[in-house]
């Protein structure tokens, strides 16, 4: 049986997973779905859309996750975003940020799951790509054995077959968004009991997953996919070196084979004019738990604050975890 890419993802994270991220990423896995930080809808609109929308085609299988709570101003993001050649579009029902309360859209969505269907209803009328959500179990004090079966019936009602769930409650009033992640405890036992309540759907699960063994015991319980957010960010030598083994594949790249992967991507991005530091700073973790990790940390924050830093800070951070290791002859 050939399992499809969301059986392990990585999630949308703002700030984190730019273009640079996911193209380090899937150096390390040729398998898992990746996803873009969340974009709102009126960015898409109004914005430049090829800094917003654009990627390297290496970064397939690629979802582009939107924000928004206006129908057509949904539909005429996807109308826009189509030709960049997504794989999944994605809507964010489940962020518990200020700005995107404010906005009407995120977890604050939970509380109009008919505004959802009409959301995802004019998006798939513009997509040729399945059309997803990333959605929580409830939000404040709603009872989620209650709702979030309401919502997946209303918003499977207009069309969309696959969901991500983060297992927790989203308080908007009185948390975080750092909180949100971490205090509201986890129901993993409810997203499994969705999925079967909801056979014809794809079920994912998200939320406090730090590793490739607890997302085997979590497709081992029935689900379909199993999303995996800042631990594939701060420590992707463990979580996604090796992920593929999820669909049956053998190893791929070790870490000090990603390094040299990465040189000539980095080699292009500088002589194009951009800064070492808008890619490296999503390498720190790849070495977490090794000798030297902390030293490859250090030189890199460090290094790329000189003027024109270029590769040699690169090849001087390998040395702290692979002394001799020659990454041009690697890349060769």
């Amino acid at each position: 049986m050939e399992h499809p890419p969301h059986r392990l993802s990585v999630a949308p994270m703002m700030d984190w997973t730019d273009r640079h991220c996911r193209y380090f990423h899937r150096l390390m896995t040729r398998r898992a779905m990746l996803y873009t930080e969340m974009v709102t809808a009126p960015a898409v609109v109004h914005g430049d859309r090829d800094r917003l929308l654009g990627f390297n085609r290496a970064e397939h299988p690629v979802a582009l996750q939107l924000g928004g709570s206006d129908p057509e101003e949904l539909r005429a993001a996807v109308r826009l975003a189509v030709p960049y050649g997504y794989d999944e579009i994605n809507l964010n029902v489940g962020c518990p940020s200020d700005r995107v309360q404010s906005g009407c859209f995120g977890a604050v969505l939970m509380e109009r799951p008919q505004l959802v269907a009409d959301c995802v209803a004019a998006m798939q009328e513009a997509s040729p790509v399945p059309v997803t959500v990333k959605c929580r179990i409830g939000v404040d004090d709603q009872d989620p054995q209650a709702v979030l079966p309401d919502f997946l019936e209303r918003v499977s009602a207009a069309g969309v077959r696959h969901f991500v769930i983060h297992a927790r409650k989203a308080w908007l009033q009185g948390l975080s968004p750092k909180e949100n992640r971490e205090i509201p405890p986890l129901d993993y036992d409810l997203v499994v009991a969705m999925k079967a309540a909801f056979p014809h759907l794809t079920i994912c699960i998200n939320g406090g997953i730090t590793s490739l063994d607890q997302a085997r015991a979590l497709l081992e319980r029935g689900v379909d996919g199993v999303m995996i957010g800042r631990a594939a960010y701060h420590d992707p030598g463990s979580v996604l070196i090796g992920a593929d083994g999820l669909w049956g594949d053998g190893p791929g790249r070790d870490a000090l084979q990603v390094v040299a992967a990465m040189h000539p991507y980095i080699a292009a991005h500088l002589a194009r004019g951009g800064r070492l530091h808008q890619i490296t700073r999503h390498m720190l973790g790849l070495f977490h738990g090794r000798p030297g990790a902390r030293g490859w940390r250090r030189v890199l924050s460090e290094g790329v604050a000189r003027p024109g830093a270029g590769l040699e800070v690169l090849e001087a951070a390998l040395a702290e975890v692979a002394p001799g290791a020659d990454v041009q002859a690697a890349v060769g």
